[in-house]
């Protein structure tokens, strides 16, 4: 948990409380409904949204913790319900090393749990009245998130014709998720139009910066650390940043296209596809990427935002650029 990371101490507390928040929310006469909540919100996840949305509100002292906490749990659960409803539709059997919803229940009982955790994070909105500014970024993610995961199943098992749309397909998923996070963290706080933008832009940049460390580490680490099988984008034909590169650049591109378009691909075929990319330039390629999105998030913080909040923002892009899980 991201508790143990001094990039996060000043919202240590915080973090804490919202554990207990999303247990509270994930109750529900339905037994059943609070068991699933239970194993989703215990199973692991970074809580990254919803720790850059507290930061941001630490640029102003003066917040009321009551107001400020049932916004960080929705955006937890808006993240929890869409990898719900992903791992549905990937056909997904474990998620961090932890048994999927649709494993352990079915495929009809995790996506109305999905439906159900949508619902009480938008209903804490509601009922808290964030102004209608928070309440259409947060549909619009919702929307982001669903043509993301829409392109990303028409498009699978084919190579991109440009990086520019590998980029805009990873926005919708991940980079435009942490960017709202960020930017209404900023609204809450009641920064300036500038500081607000200026945070947006730092979100949209890590975000797209921790999407391709994703992408490099599906190809270079194991199972244990990443918590799914090495290779598993390239066989769910979700086609990323370092394949592409090596397909325009590298010395197998057709050998590497036709094991790509192939959706019945041996493991000896995807093992062949994960060496050639790795015997290219590729990776070295991605990393690169990475660190031109993070020195573009820490060149845009403003200097006007408390040490401590600043600190910690540029501690997170440089743990986004380190990590290897």
């Amino acid at each position: 948990m991201l508790t143990k990371n001094k990039m996060f101490f000043i919202i240590k507390k915080d973090l804490s409380s919202l554990e207990n928040l999303l247990h509270e929310t994930v109750t529900s006469p339905v037994d059943l409904i609070t068991d699933i909540g239970n194993h989703l919100i215990s199973s692991g996840g970074k809580r990254i949204r919803p720790a850059l949305y507290l930061l941001a509100t630490k640029s102003n002292p003066n917040l009321d913790k009551d107001y400020v906490m049932p916004l960080a749990m929705a955006l937890e659960m808006i993240h929890t319900a869409s990898l719900v409803h992903d791992d549905v539709l990937d056909n997904a059997a474990t998620r961090r090393g932890s048994a999927t919803a649709n494993a352990k229940w079915g495929n009809n009982i995790a996506v109305l749990t999905g439906d159900y955790l949508f619902a009480k994070a938008f209903a804490a909105i509601a009922k808290n009245d964030y102004g209608t500014r928070i309440s259409e970024r947060l549909a619009t993610i919702v929307c982001d998130l669903s043509e993301g995961e829409i392109l990303q199943n028409h498009f699978g098992y084919t190579i991109p014709d440009s990086i520019d749309i590998y980029y805009e397909r990873i926005a919708k998923k991940t980079a435009n998720f942490i960017a709202t996070s960020c930017e209404i963290g900023a609204i809450v706080a009641k920064l300036s139009a500038k500081e607000v933008d200026a945070l947006r832009e730092y979100g949209y940049c890590i975000g797209m910066a921790f999407q391709i460390v994703d992408d490099i580490l599906d190809l270079t680490s194991d199972s244990k650390k990443i918590g799914k099988p090495a290779g598993n984008d390239i066989l769910q034909g979700v086609i990323t940043l370092p394949v592409i590169h090596a397909y325009k650049h590298g010395e197998n591109s057709e050998e590497l296209k036709n094991i790509i378009e192939n959706r019945q691909m041996s493991l000896e075929e995807l093992n062949r596809a994960i060496n050639i990319v790795k015997n290219s330039n590729s990776i070295d390629f991605a990393r690169q990427t990475v660190t031109e999105f993070l020195n573009r998030a820490k060149n845009i913080l403003p200097d006007s935002l408390p040490q401590s909040v600043r600190t910690s923002f540029i501690e997170i892009a440089d743990f986004i650029g380190s990590r290897d899980y």
